[in-house]
């Protein structure tokens, strides 16, 4: 987590959204842990890897709409409901960052 930058790794930002949403897309997970333009094609890579392992899987008409569903994986290990509301609570584009002295 690079606090600094409120920014996070972009597995950690897509495994939230997968459990509070049920679906990523890259535009999405670099939104959740501001990432700065340009890591497009690294967020994509990082979803590819996912689905291969079983945490995502690809969602209907994938070509058209970019979109991965939860995967098998994560269905397993998914949280609690309350759980889950608090990842939304505690994520990134929550923080509000301390002034600085």
């Amino acid at each position: 987590m690079c606090r600094e930058l409120n920014r996070e790794p972009a597995w950690v930002a897509a495994i939230r959204l997968a459990y509070l949403r049920g679906w990523v897309d890259v535009e999405s997970v670099v939104e959740e842990a501001n990432l700065i333009s340009g890591r497009e094609r690294t967020v994509a890579d990082v979803l590819e890897t996912m689905c291969r392992r079983g945490l995502l899987r690809e969602g209907p008409q994938f070509d058209a709409t970019g979109r991965y569903l939860v995967g098998p994986s994560l269905q397993r290990s998914a949280p609690s409901p309350a759980a889950v509301k608090q990842l939304a609570r505690h994520g990134v584009h929550q923080w509000v960052r301390p002034a600085d002295d």
